[in-house]
């Protein structure tokens, strides 16, 4: 990965913190290739610092279709945030697309703690922002950037995406189709 991370919030949120909550206060968890971190329709148990593997984000159609809408690697985090804070059942399903080791810690008890703790509090604002300013500007991009240019983008900032991600997912990640992906990569 290049120096700036593939999820904008994270240069925009006190990473530190979070990674330090999480290793130190949270359980050293295993998920295999395609299991549940969160499945739609739950509440999500645990906020997670991604110590190896790299996870999906999906949304269903009511048809059933599947869409990518986010994407996670190690050194990141992972979460259906902040609905899992005030116990709300998640919209996503979050999938372990490769093995993953992840420090979890309880959303439930984070929910709690922040109305005590002024200083985790302001963490939660503070990323409540970052994460609503990186999911403005990628709905944004989608009406006002070319499959192209966001083709460009993501393998600018991630070039081996595709050594960790299918095509499938990369193309529902970008909105288009699996075949007018393989015409821009060849372009």
């Amino acid at each position: 990965m290049h120096s700036s991370n593939f999820n904008t919030y994270y240069d925009n949120i006190d990473h530190h913190f979070w990674r330090k909550l999480c290793v130190e206060e949270g359980e050293l968890r295993t998920y295999q290739k395609g299991e549940f971190f969160v499945e739609q329709g739950t509440v999500a148990r645990y906020i997670g610092y991604i110590k190896s593997g790299t996870l999906k984000y999906v949304a269903y159609a009511a048809d059933g279709t599947e869409s990518v809408v986010g994407l996670e690697f190690a050194g990141e985090f992972v979460a259906d945030f902040p609905f899992s804070l005030h116990g709300m059942k998640s919209r996503v399903s979050i999938i372990a697309v490769t093995p993953c080791e992840i420090f979890c810690i309880s959303a439930r008890e984070i929910g709690m703690r922040m109305q005590s703790d002024e200083e985790l509090y302001r963490v939660v604002a503070e990323t409540n922002v970052a994460l609503f300013d990186t999911t403005y500007n990628r709905y944004i991009d989608l009406h006002v950037k070319s499959a192209q240019e966001r083709y460009n983008e993501l393998i600018e900032k991630y070039e081996d995406i595709f050594s960790y991600f299918s095509l499938k997912d990369i193309a529902s990640f970008l909105n288009i189709t699996p075949t007018h992906l393989s015409r821009l990569r060849k372009s």
